[in-house]
């Protein structure tokens, strides 16, 4: 199961990151999403890429608590534009549809590296420790 979710996920993230050539700024964004498809790959490898994924959730989280609280971030389309749908398009008058937009994407990719590092943490847990087991004679 978890494999298929990774397979799925790093697949999205892939596309996400193709999509990203027309943003203002895409360097930034295809790489976050590359990274995150990263975590997907090495995940479905078995990979016990905990330090990564840690890295990972704290730049996603970071940044997205800067889009949350910038002056046309998700507080200011919550409060000064009430929810307005963000399917519309994006204008340089309507800044803060870019800006949730993205707190969005970070916030999934937070969402799918937690569950890779979780996954594998309490696999590690559950596997006994085979170099602490006394030798038998």
């Amino acid at each position: 199961m978890l494999k298929t979710f990774n397979i799925f996920s790093g697949l999205v993230f892939l596309a996400c990151a193709a999509l990203q050539w027309n943003d203002p700024d895409p360097l930034l964004w295809i790489t976050l999403y590359v990274l995150a498809a990263i975590s997907c790959g090495l995940a479905f490898t078995n990979n016990n890429a905990v330090k990564f994924n840690i890295t990972l959730i704290a730049v996603y989280v970071i940044y997205a608590g800067y889009l949350f609280v910038a002056e046309d971030g998700v507080l200011s389309w919550m409060l000064d534009h009430q929810f307005e749908s963000l399917t519309r398009s994006m204008l340089a008058s309507a800044p803060w549809i870019e800006n949730t937009r993205e707190f969005g994407g970070l916030f999934i990719m937070t969402v799918v590296c937690a569950i890779n590092l979780l996954v594998k943490r309490q696999a590690a847990v559950a596997e006994p420790d085979l170099s602490e087991q006394p030798a038998n004679s």
